[in-house]
């Protein structure tokens, strides 16, 4: 899946992946999908339970080298 959005929130801590997270989906429409890449380990916890409470859909997420990637969309 093509991401419409990409933002990269690595190498910072929480609470600004969340705080960047927000920012970048309040500019997606709604169906539209935002890539997330994190290297906070918090973020694991963080960002599903921020998109739970906006009633965003985590689409999938991966970790890799150090590097977790969440697909959220915009509802």
């Amino acid at each position: 899946m093509k991401p419409n959005l990409q933002l990269d929130a690595k190498g910072l801590s929480c609470p600004m992946p969340i705080v960047k997270t927000k920012k970048a989906i309040d500019t997606l429409k709604a169906g539209e999908v935002l890539e997330v890449q994190v290297t906070d380990k918090g973020a694991l916890a963080d960002i599903p339970a921020w998109a739970k409470a906006g009633g965003h859909i985590i689409l999938d997420h991966s970790e890799e080298a150090g590097v977790i990637t969440f697909l959220i969309q915009k509802v």
